[in-house]
């Protein structure tokens, strides 16, 4: 079952190499995330999930990949030698597979940075446009993996908050950016399945399906949530959530 859950962004930019001289301006993320993981390992998880949007993923069929611990990951394509791997598994395990989506990639940042041994990792990246139903259906799969699944759910809100954001400036994308908040902020998950896909989609906000699947694995563990960031410091909604 579900134990807790951890919701952060997912720009490249999160890693100081990426983002170079723009570094500080996430450092507010950065911890908002560190202390979200701490409450997946204060939930002594048997074992953790990264979920994720994934270009890779085909939402006519699966939709969605699987990535074992070990997978590699790089930023050499924003620039950087920067390499990672999924979960404490290092290079020993991983051979052969896929390398991780971005999403994925700086979630395996965020938990080497955060020192994570204290569980089994395993990847998953969703299709971006995945429908509620089939989110909530591989989120209902993840919570009975183990006795005590935790999980790290990567996915930004909308793109479109300014004039320089990546999707320029909607003036739907705030409100919905604050529904996503408030949903996640109060681990709602009935407003967290109701977020419009797509809408979404049209604001290029990433994270609804991943928070879709969220919401499906804890359609029966009622736990509470708290919101740890809500900002747009580039247009784009980044929200940082804890699930216990």
């Amino acid at each position: 079952m579900l134990v807790a859950a951890a919701v952060c962004p997912c720009p490249p930019l999160l890693v100081p190499a990426v983002a170079t001289g723009a570094a500080p301006e996430l450092d507010d993320a950065r911890a908002a995330c560190l202390d979200a993981l701490g409450v997946l390992a204060a939930s002594r998880p048997d074992l953790l999930v990264v979920v994720g949007p994934d270009p890779e993923a085909d939402p006519g069929a699966a939709g969605a990949v699987t990535y074992p611990e070990g997978a590699p990951g790089d930023f050499r394509g924003f620039g950087v030698d920067v390499d990672v791997r999924l979960g404490a598994g290092g290079a020993r395990d991983g051979a052969g597979a896929r390398a991780l989506p971005p999403s994925l990639a700086v979630a395996a940042w965020l938990l080497q940075r955060a020192d994570w041994a204290d569980a089994p990792v395993e990847g998953l990246g969703v299709a971006e446009r995945l429908a509620p139903e089939c989110c909530a259906e591989l989120g209902r799969e993840l919570a009975v993996r183990a006795p005590r699944v935790a999980l790290l759910v990567m996915g930004d809100g909308s793109a479109c908050r300014s004039v320089k954001a990546p999707g320029y400036l909607d003036e739907r994308a705030a409100d919905f950016d604050a529904r996503a908040a408030r949903a996640l902020g109060a681990a709602d998950t009935g407003a967290i399945a109701a977020l419009d896909a797509p809408l979404a989609y049209e604001l290029k906000a990433a994270g609804r399906a991943p928070w879709q699947v969220l919401a499906g694995a804890a359609h029966t563990a009622s736990p509470e949530g708290r919101l740890l960031y809500d900002d747009a410091p580039y247009g784009v909604g980044y929200l940082v959530a804890a699930w216990s």
